[in-house]
């Protein structure tokens, strides 16, 4: 099962590799295909996955306070450490999302394979619901340690606009709506958001396989990697535990340990530029993380 389940997520990535590497590819290609997965494709994907779902499946109390519960572990873990270990304010930022910042685009690939249908409507709800955590936690810990002077005010506009235009969290909002709604797509809308959805994970992975290189993990190298420990190690250890402590079983079970050994997420690099942070621990967290969560993953999928 996990060869079935992880090889053809990783060769995709890898292949992401050899075409950027090879020159197959231009630049401009990866760039226009993140955008149109982030603003078009993705969020029609959770859309079409939640709306056309078992509403009552798609949510999991147990499963979700599990999750929060880890994700503020975590980040209090992860802040203590970059506090008392001395980690310099240009790097906090970059280096608290590489802890807790998952990526989403493997863990539907992953799920896919993993968990099935039902899987991929409890995990789209999932991340529609801890994405606003998560992001409210990585600007808050951005603006804290930066360097920046912000005006008052700006601050919390800076989450608050983060949140309202984040097309994920809009298409899973929608999806539920719709899905609680009653009503049904009509064959030609559900057959044209299907043929999108298709090539989502495809262009999804091999993006991610342009953006990582050896060559970026250059002097963040070690803090990356205490990243990924936390990420990695530290964030499962305590979903499981967490999960156990709630009772969580069954599908909501399999789909939170594959949530909890995700890699993190490529929008740290993003966001990092945006505030002034390390984006150079930013890509080495990136390169790190996805290498190191084959062996996560493949632990997550033992367990289940």
């Amino acid at each position: 099962m996990i060869l079935n389940t992880l090889f053809p997520v990783f060769a995709v990535i890898f292949l992401g590799s050899v075409l950027r590497l090879s020159g197959f590819v231009s630049r401009d290609f990866f760039h226009a295909s993140d955008r149109l997965v982030y603003f078009i494709f993705f969020p029609c994907m959770l859309f079409w996955k939640i709306g056309t779902g078992d509403p009552s499946a798609g949510f999991d109390p147990y499963l979700f306070a599990a999750v929060l519960a880890s994700v503020l572990l975590v980040f209090v873990l992860s802040t203590a450490y970059i506090v008392f270990g001395k980690v310099g304010t240009f790097q906090a930022g970059s280096f608290s999302q590489s802890c807790y910042r998952f990526n989403t685009y493997i863990g539907m690939a992953v799920m896919l394979k993993a968990a099935g249908d039902s899987g991929v409507v409890l995990f789209a709800v999932l991340i529609g619901l801890i994405i606003p955590v998560i992001n409210v936690l990585s600007v808050g810990v951005l603006i804290w340690f930066s360097e920046k002077d912000y005006p008052p005010g700006q601050k919390a506009w800076y989450m608050l606009r983060a949140l309202a235009t984040n097309p994920l969290i809009l298409a899973c909002i929608a999806g539920i709506g719709f899905s609680v709604s009653g009503l049904r797509l009509p064959v030609f809308a559900d057959n044209t958001l299907s043929l999108v959805s298709m090539l989502t994970l495809p262009l999804a992975l091999i993006s991610i396989g342009s953006a990582l290189g050896i060559k970026k993990l250059g002097s963040g190298f070690r803090l990356a990697l205490t990243a990924a420990f936390f990420k990695l190690m530290v964030l499962p250890a305590a979903g499981f535990f967490f999960m156990k402590m709630f009772g969580v079983s069954q599908i909501a079970f399999q789909v939170g340990m594959i949530f909890f050994c995700l890699p993190a997420s490529t929008a740290i690099y993003v966001l990092s530029s945006q505030m002034n942070s390390d984006t150079q621990l930013a890509s080495a967290s990136i390169v790190v993380s996805t290498l190191l969560s084959f062996v996560s993953l493949s632990g997550a999928l033992m367990l289940v």
